[in-house]
């Protein structure tokens, strides 16, 4: 595989719309690029599932990423970080092509820096499209390379051990996906065991771990649910307590997991019981393409659920969602 073709997708953005910049990202030079204090912002947006604020933060930072990405490796970093986020935030809209492209400036950034922990964001973030477009074996090629970086230390670190963690969950999903039922095995194992052995380090203070033991039963939940064992999707959905996760925007895709294999298992008043519960931890969640679509094959059989119909329209409403 030609990795360049992957993460060198370095396509020069088009006309980025600029909109006036507000709280974290309020400042008088526009082009300028992004500053620490401001992705975190963003991804504390994206953490919440307030994707209509990122959306309208975006372009400000995208504008400062093109430039920041020139200043060195810590711009380069920085600059991956935002078109990382900007390719999350088109996933849940449902724009492969351009989480595709954002994926690809995020790889190309990611070289620049030089570092394991950013080129890792960066595969994680590919996998999505690429899976999404036929191509899973080029995603577990970033992903498996990601986790060999990471991982290449005689002692790796434990922000090394959380990325490496993170990369293998994502690897066994994109395996599922493709019906390789040993190599999803074989990751999730991998990430299991790595998140016990982060449990047994010293926590850095302020910064809490993605890998943990609840993030490796919510990624079960689906890689399961991909290789059609329900039942042992549903086993792992029981195990899970989705008060342990660590953001909303966690918790609003394990009750979406949770409910695709409840109505792939039968039980539609239980997979609408569940997307009660994501719009509960994530309103924009429910709003997905994704999640409407689930929505509506809940109301196609079961249309007199109490509560669906005001929930379908809720969720199916229009959102003024900036395009950038």
């Amino acid at each position: 595989m030609d990795r360049r073709s992957v993460l060198g997708a370095g396509a020069v953005l088009g006309a980025v719309m600029v909109v006036q910049p507000n709280a974290a990202w309020a400042a008088d030079d526009q082009m300028r690029p992004p500053s620490d204090a401001e992705l975190t912002a963003a991804r504390a947006l994206f953490e919440a599932g307030a994707y209509d604020r990122l959306a309208g933060a975006l372009p400000l930072l995208l504008a400062g990423a093109e430039h920041g990405v020139q200043t060195g490796p810590g711009g380069a970093a920085r600059a991956t970080g935002v078109w990382v986020l900007a390719s999350q935030l088109a996933v849940k809209q449902g724009r492969t092509g351009a989480a595709g492209v954002y994926a690809g400036l995020a790889g190309a950034a990611a070289r620049r820096s030089g570092d394991a922990l950013v080129l890792a964001a960066a595969a994680r973030a590919a996998a999505t499209p690429l899976r999404r477009t036929g191509r899973p074996g080029q995603a577990l090629d970033l992903l498996r390379e990601a986790i060999v970086q990471l991982t290449s230390a005689s002692r790796p670190g434990t922000a090394e051990l959380d990325a490496a963690g993170m990369a293998a969950l994502t690897a066994s999903y994109t395996a599922a996906q493709a019906h390789l039922r040993t190599a999803a095995d074989d990751f999730a194992d991998e990430a299991e065991q790595t998140a016990l052995r982060l449990e047994r380090l010293p926590h850095p203070v302020g910064r809490p771990y993605q890998l943990t033991a609840d993030q490796c039963v919510l990624y079960r939940i689906g890689i399961h649910r991909q290789l059609g064992d329900i039942d042992t999707g549903l086993a792992y959905a029981r195990r899970l307590n989705p008060g342990r996760l660590s953001t909303a925007e966690r918790r609003a895709r394990a009750a979406t997991d949770i409910a695709r294999t409840l109505l792939d298992a039968g039980d539609t008043a239980g997979a609408f019981a569940q997307l009660c519960l994501v719009e509960d931890a994530a309103p924009a969640e429910a709003r997905r393409p994704s999640v409407r679509a689930l929505t509506t094959r809940v109301a196609e059989r079961r249309p007199g659920l109490p509560g669906l119909a005001a929930y379908a329209r809720r969720t199916t409403a229009a959102t003024n969602m900036p395009s950038w």
